[in-house]
């Protein structure tokens, strides 16, 4: 069985962990998991992937060097909009912005910029992958999908030399249409969806996600109960598809 989780920020207003509980949870995770990259190779035993979505500053300035100190994987899921190639603003401006104010602000560099995102991905802890190229939903009526898709992917792999393979959902919105344009370009797509998965296939091509943020304890999130819970929603997904 794979889990993935997803997550967002530390010490955040929104969407968001303490910093002391977390870090308490991927010490967890590093004596309870093995932490990896999407592969389609055999994994290893309780195998777990770490997927940050947005590519806040605050990933560079608290967690990666979290993930570095418990020696953990994690991807890194950014929108090339919003990142600036380098920034000389001062942490204090670049983290004191709210949740919701965090894309009309990127010019702040309230997101990991170019330079930062370098240093991780030419580092074993990070890899960066898309997450659309200006987070739209990709449902809406008026969206560019080939844009969205392909354009984020083109300018990431361009900006970091990278070759990049994984797409997750911006609000985890997506159908079969966007599902199938989506695997013109990458090898792996992630949504939200709060089930686990038998490998890095996922559940009907779709890699589910557990939601890691708002965490009240280092390990709840891993309890029987709600392990039980995500197989039995997993097993339903299987049966009736992705809607």
């Amino acid at each position: 069985m794979l889990i993935s989780m997803m997550y967002h920020h530390v010490g955040s207003d929104r969407c968001s962990n303490d910093l002391e509980i977390f870090e308490q949870h991927l010490a967890y995770i590093s004596k309870n998991f093995t932490t990896l990259f999407p592969t389609l190779d055999e994994l290893p035993k309780k195998p777990i992937c770490l997927v940050f979505d947005d590519g806040y500053y605050d990933f560079y300035k608290f967690i990666y060097p979290l993930l570095k100190k418990y020696n953990l994987k994690a991807l890194l899921a950014v929108t090339p909009k919003y990142i600036l190639d380098d920034t000389d603003k001062d942490d204090a401006l670049r983290l004191g912005f709210e949740h919701n104010d965090l894309f009309k602000e990127y010019k702040n560099a309230t997101f990991c910029t170019y330079k930062e995102l370098q240093e991780m991905s030419q580092s074993s802890f990070v890899q960066v992958v898309s997450h659309s190229y200006s987070h739209k939903n990709l449902l809406e009526n008026d969206v560019d999908l080939e844009k969205e898709l392909l354009k984020s992917k083109e300018l990431i792999e361009q900006k970091l030399g990278t070759k990049v393979e994984s797409f997750v959902y911006p609000f985890g919105k997506y159908n079969q249409k966007v599902l199938d344009e989506t695997m013109k370009y990458y090898k792996y797509s992630f949504r939200i969806g709060n089930g686990v998965n038998k490998d890095f296939r996922g559940v009907n091509g779709v890699i589910y996600r557990i939601d890691g943020d708002f965490l009240r304890s280092p390990d709840e999130i891993f309890s029987l109960k709600n392990m039980l819970r995500f197989i039995f929603k997993t097993f339903i997904k299987n049966i009736v598809g992705n809607r």
